[in-house]
């Protein structure tokens, strides 16, 4: 991404709690035929995700392990979180360029290709992950069998980031007054975008 300092997002933290929030992924692969992507969910792996260190779980669905050459070598995992188009109606007179606030994270590091055991384990992970959020929830033990069967179609992988580059890119060049209205304008039809910049505002970025 663009090297600017002032929307440099360099908190472990923060990004781990993009990911938390924000856990469909795009996986790129550079790979003999030149570049491969593929788009699925992340979670974090808690246990090993404490100080500096951030690992994801996932899983691909085959062939796209082929695809990815997964295992073989480094991969980028995006992490989009809010973006929207700001509007220069939202700015003081004369000033007229627009741009797109946003909140990304490139995440690197060689994926872990898992065990038929252990992709099965992280399947189950992942779905009892996103399945708590539902008030009448399903879980993979109701049918181990068939859903076993089913998981032989995926490849489970767990990633240790070895490095990333994020941005949290929201109207810290403005005015304290602009960065107000283009957070109202921006309420109104994307609240989550709008709260991440009234959270950079209350960290005093």
């Amino acid at each position: 991404m663009r090297h600017t300092p002032h929307y440099l997002m360099t908190d472990p933290d923060e990004v781990r709690r993009l990911i938390r929030n924000n856990p469909w992924a795009t996986f790129c692969s550079p790979v003999d035929g030149g570049v491969v992507a593929s788009h699925y969910p992340v979670m974090l792996d808690e246990a090993a995700s404490e100080g500096d260190q951030i690992t994801i779980i996932s899983h691909f669905g085959r062939p796209d392990d082929e695809l990815h050459e997964l295992g073989e070598h480094q991969v980028l995992v995006i992490i989009a979180g809010p973006h929207d188009y700001v509007s220069p109606s939202w700015y003081a007179p004369g000033d007229l360029i627009p741009t797109w606030n946003h909140v990304t994270a490139h995440l690197y590091g060689t994926p872990e290709v898992l065990s038929a055991e252990a992709n099965y384990a992280a399947l189950g992970r992942l779905t009892d992950y996103f399945e708590s959020r539902q008030p009448h929830g399903r879980s993979l033990a109701e049918d181990e069998a068939g859903t076993r069967r089913t998981a032989q179609g995926t490849a489970g992988l767990r990633m240790r980031v070895d490095r990333f580059d994020a941005r949290a890119k929201l109207s810290q060049n403005k005015s304290p007054e602009v960065v107000e209205n283009v957070t109202a304008h921006l309420g109104e039809r994307n609240p989550a975008l709008a709260d991440e910049m009234r959270r950079v505002r209350g960290r005093g970025a």
